[in-house]
């Protein structure tokens, strides 16, 4: 062998790991998005029937759907203990040091930790629905069989979440991603069909049709926890072939497990109910802070906030889960890299992830600004506030879903004390300012306060990445650039769109304001896939297939 040729090994063998770990994030990404993405979607799509069939009371419905679903989230956020995350994350470690047997240890002994905190999370749920109520709900009656129904799911999601979390150390992202909109399905089919027959065969009561509703959400996650449960011992063999050569240099007793896993756990139980604190800050603070300031009774607030909480959250949650879909492919690629110490690619990881999370999420949001009069007519009615709502939500979901991203980054290198600190910071801007928002902004108060309090937290975690790991923000702005300008472009194709189809279409039809919908979202997409293709953005998302794409585009 030359010299020139021993010379350029270390070179080719940088490169070479920095390839097949972006090949890794990318392919990881694209099944966590739309795994993501169509259950989102689903869950979006669910509202159009189910607001019908509620009739008069949809907006009450969905105020108390999502006062109980806010309960519900941080419960099952402390229930699962960030263990799943944590649990992934250990696992990459341990095999990228071929130690697969702890691995596969780790996971059982956290089956055992997260059964044991879903059936108490689930029996504190159901005997303290009462108080809850009273603390979140203004004491809201209508709320306590709501939580009951919410309690029962609560006994198998942190081990269905668990599981996720197992393959995902492994970075195998379908069977989450396939298991995700397994669990949409059911959860919808069960809804839909309980809401029918309450509200529409029986003739029952709108508080009925809600509980079961939220039910649902126990029938989704049995189906989803069989599928991962079929997926599991379908690669048992392989598992096992995997533990078979492990090294086994590491012994580490049960008892240093569970401390493990509880230690890892902690940091990812504070960052994972952050967006479901910043919820339930609201909804303690928007009713007493509204009849406060504008003098208003029970059931205009109610409504008010069903606006942002439930209505204009449903959708917006569709494009921030494409960034939650970044961030849990992220974090045990990150722990993979910081384990064998490569600075090198731990740099381009941190760069690529943060172009991927804009070059989605900026023309997602900025698009969903521009069709939100016919999108808010189509899943709901038409109405001027809820279309501004969201509007403003769409903008504002930038920031919760960079917080997203920007935290599982810091995660993945272990920077949990850190984030842990900013978030907090964050949440503290939004306490402090959250009375002036809704004194000068109503109803979109909530919004811009949460915006204000995630970006802080966020700005504050780049300027760490900057610091320890040597990222150059300065680097990427000439793809932010394309991006914005992109998206920016996306946005006033698909604006214009709506704006001319208004004057010959009723844009207060259902009907006709899906179509509005589709081919301004059809014109606004193919003008940012045709700018994306020709400047090489693409090539980022989808690899080498965007090459392809170009040739049958006929595209330069």
């Amino acid at each position: 062998m030359s010299e020139e040729s021993k010379a350029n090994q270390p070179q080719n063998a940088h490169v070479n790991s920095e390839a097949e770990a972006h090949q890794k994030m990318v392919r990881g990404s694209a099944w966590m998005t739309a795994g993501s993405l169509f259950s989102r979607v689903l869950g979006a799509i669910y509202i159009i029937p189910w607001v019908i069939w509620m009739g008069a009371d949809y907006t009450q419905g969905n105020a108390l759907y999502a006062k109980g679903y806010n309960i519900y989230s941080f419960f099952l956020l402390i229930a699962i203990g960030g263990i799943p995350s944590a649990i992934s994350k250990q696992l990459s470690e341990y095999n990228a040091m071929n130690e697969y047997a702890v691995g596969q240890r780790l996971f059982k002994r956290g089956l055992l930790l997260t059964s044991a905190f879903g059936i108490i999370g689930a029996i504190i749920l159901w005997f303290g629905a009462g108080a809850i109520s009273t603390a979140f709900g203004g004491y809201d009656a209508n709320l306590i069989p709501v939580l009951h129904a919410l309690a029962i799911a609560l006994v198998i999601l942190p081990s269905m979440s668990l599981t996720r979390g197992f393959f995902q150390g492994y970075q195998q992202m379908a069977p989450s991603a396939i298991s995700q909109f397994v669990e949409q399905v059911f959860r919808v089919i069960y809804m839909l069909g309980a809401t029918y027959f309450i509200m529409r065969v029986a003739h029952g009561d709108w508080v009925n049709a809600v509980t079961q509703s939220t039910f649902a959400a126990f029938v989704g996650a049995a189906a989803s926890f069989l599928l991962l449960g079929w997926y599991y011992f379908r690669k048992r063999p392989e598992l096992n072939a995997l533990a078979a050569q492990s090294e086994n240099k590491l012994v580490i007793p049960v008892w240093q497990l569970f401390r493990d896993i509880i230690i890892q756990a902690i940091p990812f139980i504070v960052i994972d109910t952050a967006t479901t604190v910043f919820n339930l800050l609201d909804q303690a603070t928007f009713q007493p802070m509204m009849r406060l300031v504008y003098h208003l009774g029970t059931k205009q607030i109610d409504t008010l906030y069903a606006y942002f909480a439930f209505n204009a959250n449903k959708l917006v949650m569709i494009i921030v889960s494409l960034a939650s879909a970044i961030a849990v492919t992220v974090v045990p690629i990150l722990s993979e890299s910081l384990a064998s110490h490569n600075m090198r690619n731990i740099r381009k990881q941190l760069e690529d992830s943060i172009i991927l999370f804009l070059f989605i999420m900026i023309p997602g949001a900025l698009g969903m600004a521009a069709v939100a009069q016919p999108l808010n007519t189509l899943f709901y009615s038409y109405d001027q506030i809820g279309t501004l709502i969201l509007q403003i939500s769409a903008f504002t979901a930038i920031a919760l879903g960079f917080f997203t991203v920007i935290s599982a980054l810091m995660q993945g290198l272990s920077r949990n004390r850190d984030i842990i600190r900013y978030y907090l910071i964050g949440l503290l801007v939004k306490i402090v300012i959250q009375l002036p928002c809704i004194y000068f902004l109503s109803t979109a108060g909530p919004l811009v306060a949460t915006a204000i309090g995630m970006m802080v937290a966020s700005l504050m975690a780049m300027y760490d990445l900057e610091v320890n790991f040597g990222i150059r923000y300065v680097k990427l702005l000439p793809k932010i650039n394309r991006i914005l300008v992109y998206s920016i472009l996306t946005y006033v194709t698909a604006r214009l769109v709506v704006y001319g189809l208004n004057f010959v279409l009723n844009e207060h039809s259902k009907t006709q304001s899906f179509l509005i919908v589709a081919l301004a979202v059809i014109a606004g997409g193919a003008v940012y896939v045709y700018l994306a293709l020709r400047s090489r953005m693409a090539d980022l998302m989808i690899g080498t297939k965007a090459a392809g794409l170009r040739r049958k585009l006929r595209i330069k």
